[in-house]
């Protein structure tokens, strides 16, 4: 008999990160999670995204042992500027077992028709900072930090309770090529003259601030308003994702593009492949982890580099803008030697991010999704 119980206490939130730790601890694609980063998600007071948001953690039992996790999930700030009811289902790990799927699900469902939701979404977390999307394809590669990884037994549980499609997201590696394409750079020179628009690299954290204040935050937030599941950042969160990602960055790899006027009108950055650290440490930080990981932040040598995110803001979209982010980056990439480059998930239907890697070699090789499902 499986037992599904609510969680809240700080030692039970505990477990529920661990649970999944343990679950995948054989995996070798598996990345954990930054374990005080993880708390802080779930703590009220810290994570911004609790001013609009509602949550309950579950435990899934059987014979006094955990078999299974899942957190429901309400943003109602998305809820509205989509006009959906939706509960969100996030954090979902369980053993391979219907009957434990069935019954975090079926929590996930009841809380949140108690709420007034219609309809269940997900895996996805309370915004689109967090992680989103079941791996479909892909498990023999390794899931970098900023991704989910799952085991291809969770697809048949997924159809196995009715949820079906609502969104799939593709990622692609690339093969770093050892200097700008020819037509790539020929494109940015052009689109710099035609749109009055120039690279502006900036050494840290502190010197972009200074010269920009928080207006990067704003082109991110005007930049993704059509994308899946989108929220409008408040205040606090701008300021909340800035003070956790950018001193922890290597500018080398921070693109940005602006104007005449001297304003932001693209961003891109991305950061190196911190797996392995992360693994080797377990995603806690103490006693030694915060070294493995400080160490691979900073490297100057590296096989792997995650791309993290492109955003040029609506105005400035569809002038080839992009072009100026890999002719950029690609020097960069070259004097550190990186190899392979890692997307994160771009919607299948966003044909036109997908483009932006034409000129380069790549392959797609993962996909994700998110389901929906109606609440009866």
């Amino acid at each position: 008999m499986v037992e599904v119980r609510e969680i809240d206490s700080k030692r039970e939130i505990k477990q529920f990160i661990q649970f999944a730790n343990d679950l995948y601890k054989d995996c070798p694609y598996y990345c954990p999670p930054l374990f005080l980063d993880e708390l802080a998600v779930f703590d009220r007071k810290k994570n911004p995204a609790m001013d609009f948001s509602d949550f309950q953690l579950f435990l899934a039992y059987r014979e006094g042992k955990i078999v299974g996790r899942i957190a429901a999930l309400i943003n109602e700030k998305a809820n509205e500027a989509w006009n959906v009811k939706h509960v969100r289902f996030g954090w979902m790990d369980f053993i391979d077992d219907l009957a434990v799927s069935r019954a975090l699900l079926d929590a996930v469902a009841a809380w949140g028709k108690e709420r007034g939701m219609t309809e269940m979404n997900g895996p996805v977390g309370f915004t689109d900072w967090d992680h989103e999307g079941l791996l479909l394809e892909g498990f023999e590669y390794v899931a970098p930090l900023a991704s989910l990884y799952n085991y291809p037994y969770y697809i048949k549980h997924m159809d196995a309770y009715g949820l079906e499609k609502d969104a799939d997201w593709v990622e692609m590696l690339i093969t770093c090529p050892k200097e700008v394409p020819e037509k790539m750079a020929r494109v940015a020179k052009i689109v710099q003259e035609r749109s009055h628009v120039r690279v502006d690299k900036v050494k840290n954290a502190k010197e972009l601030v200074r010269k920009y204040g928080n207006t990067f935050m704003d082109v991110l937030d005007e930049a993704y308003q059509k994308l899946y599941n989108f929220q409008p950042m408040t205040e606090r969160q701008k300021l909340y994702y800035r003070d956790i990602y950018f001193p922890i960055l290597n500018f080398d790899f921070v693109t940005i593009i602006v104007n005449e006027n001297n304003e932001i009108v693209g961003v891109g950055l991305g950061m190196p492949d911190i797996s392995d650290a992360v693994r080797k440490c377990g995603g806690k930080l103490f006693p030694f982890g915060w070294f493995h990981i400080l160490r691979a932040l900073k490297a100057k040598h590296m096989k792997h580099f995650d791309l993290l995110l492109v955003a040029v803001r609506p105005d400035y979209q569809d002038k080839g803008i992009n072009s100026l982010f890999f002719a950029d980056q690609i020097p960069y990439f070259n004097k550190y030697g990186v190899q392979t480059l890692d997307t994160t998930s771009i919607l299948e239907t966003n044909t036109k991010n997908q483009q932006q890697f034409q000129l380069l070699e790549h392959k797609y090789h993962k996909r994700r999704r998110a389901y929906i499902k109606a609440i009866s």
